[in-house]
């Protein structure tokens, strides 16, 4: 009996230890539309109320080889590292501070500098098990994404063997994006968790004025710890007097808290 070319290819799949393909599938490496099946399904049951909700996401995601965190972190694939936050420096450099796991401070501070991406690395003190270091670097594409998309990035984020996990909160529209932009650094990335959430649930009724401040404030570092900027620095940036930047903050503030303090469950 002739065996079937399919049988054929399945078992030749197996031999050199692959998973043979699903009959949906497509080529090689290609995931399925929207990234994985946890997009799809979700996907199915949002139809009616897609622009009333946000997208609460979980990624895993290959670093691209050419950035300082892909090279350490795949060289040291033992060790954590943790970004804690990030403030812009010019237009193409940012700064964040990094608790990075497993030795005393300092020891890290040569080897992060000799890549190229890296313009300036400080160690600023020892914490827990490992220590921070704050890092001037150039930006990665990610930064011009969310720029773009006007989101503040959500920290911390984790680094760990040349990936990174990262949380991602958006509409619809910008949830996408950042998929495409994941599937195009890394065809093979992973939807590690997707909930959806009523808009009117997770965020306070802030106005266009006040989500404006809030974002450049975040991108500022003004709500990192350690604070990335002081607030007469950031009224400067935002051409604002210090009195009104300072209320319209207090007001975001409230806002926020009340959101937090208020029951609301997840929707599934």
């Amino acid at each position: 009996m002739v065996e079937p070319a399919t049988s054929r290819t399945t078992a030749a799949r197996l031999r050199n230890g692959l998973r043979p393909r699903s009959p949906r599938s497509g080529p090689e490496g290609a995931l399925p539309e929207d990234g994985s099946a946890k997009f799809r399904e979700l996907r199915a049951g949002d139809q009616d109320d897609s622009e009333g909700r946000l997208l609460l996401a979980t990624l895993r995601v290959r670093i691209p080889k050419e950035l300082w965190t892909a090279k350490f972190s795949s060289r040291h694939p033992t060790i954590t590292i943790e970004a804690l936050n990030r403030a812009g420096v010019s237009d193409d450099v940012s700064v964040s501070d990094y608790w990075i796991s497993g030795q005393p401070p300092g020891v890290w501070t040569r080897e992060i500098s000799e890549n190229a991406d890296v313009v300036k690395v400080d160690c600023l003190a020892g914490v827990g098990e490992g220590s921070i270091y704050r890092i001037n670097f150039r930006n990665p594409p990610i930064i011009y994404l969310y720029r773009k998309l006007g989101m503040p990035i959500q920290f911390p984020l984790r680094i760990q063997g040349g990936f990174i996990r990262w949380e991602v909160v958006a509409r619809r529209l910008e949830f996408r994006a950042i998929l495409d932009y994941a599937r195009k650094t890394d065809p093979e990335f992973q939807v590690v968790s997707i909930r959806r959430r009523p808009l009117r649930s997770h965020l306070p009724v802030l106005t266009v004025t006040q989500h404006e401040m809030l974002t450049q404030a975040m991108e500022a570092g003004y709500f990192a710890v350690p604070r990335g900027i002081t607030l007469t620095n950031l009224a400067k940036r935002l051409g604002r007097s210090k009195s009104s930047v300072s209320e319209t903050i207090a007001v975001i503030e409230k806002k926020l808290l009340e959101t937090a303090l208020r029951p609301s469950p997840f929707v599934a």
